[in-house]
């Protein structure tokens, strides 16, 4: 990294990935004014944003939280991720700044409370979804995807200087047939192309945990293992 660092653990907790387990992450001196210039570093190291806060896992008796992300250059779309595209041809897409939105936050809360019921994030207040999902110096996107002039998904992008990092991606629930968790990804690789952007970012990649499995369906994605990228391996 090109600045010096120092950083500090917290104490032992609750997994929020895999049931029973103890976790620990790693953050940055808090000291430290953090910029989305410094972020840009982290990143490439394995970091990742939660509201203002960022940080690593860094558990002493697991390493099961892979960081990952996709090469853009050597992406290529799959069968089923080409049929994704072709379903939701006649969506519009626009970009945001990330700031309050009354649709975003309704659609958010309906989100959440068909997919996260009792996980701890199903009851937000308008709080809440700010200090999650913006923070006061990171550049963040908001990604409307509509059907129409219905709100059907927002993809909530951060971006960095060598790339763009899909922070969360929240949809109706109801339009499940669509795919639209997958399509917002897909969204963002086709900005980062256009923006000449190298990477992807997809936060960490779990092996045994079903809801991060879609994350190795793409193709060209990479993993931060010993300090290095390197290819995913399955």
């Amino acid at each position: 990294m090109n600045e010096l660092i120092q950083f500090y653990q917290d104490s032992p907790h609750a997994c929020s990935y895999m049931e029973g387990r103890e976790a620990q992450n790693i953050y940055p001196d808090p000291d430290k004014p953090m910029s989305n210039a410094l972020y840009s570093q982290l990143i490439e190291h394995g970091f990742r944003r939660s509201g203002d806060m960022t940080y690593r896992p860094m558990c002493p008796n697991c390493q099961d939280c892979v960081p990952v992300r996709i090469n853009v250059d050597q992406f290529k779309l799959s069968r089923s991720q080409r049929r994704c595209m072709n379903r939701n041809k006649d969506l519009r897409i626009s970009v945001h700044p990330a700031t309050f939105n009354p649709e975003h936050y309704q659609l958010y809360c309906s989100y959440l409370a068909a997919r996260h019921l009792d996980g701890g994030m199903d009851d937000p207040t308008e709080e809440s979804y700010l200090r999650f999902l913006t923070s006061k110096w990171s550049d963040t996107q908001f990604i409307e995807i509509h059907d129409k002039d219905k709100l059907v998904a927002v993809a909530v992008t951060d971006y960095v200087n060598q790339g763009l990092s899909a922070l969360y991606t929240f949809f109706d629930p109801s339009m499940d047939k669509r795919s639209l968790g997958i399509f917002g990804v897909l969204v963002q690789v086709n900005i980062a192309q256009s923006l000449g952007l190298p990477w992807v970012y997809l936060g960490y990649w779990i092996k045994d945990c079903r809801k991060m499995l879609y994350k190795q369906k793409f193709s060209a994605v990479e993993c931060y293992i010993n300090q290095q990228w390197q290819p995913l391996k399955t």
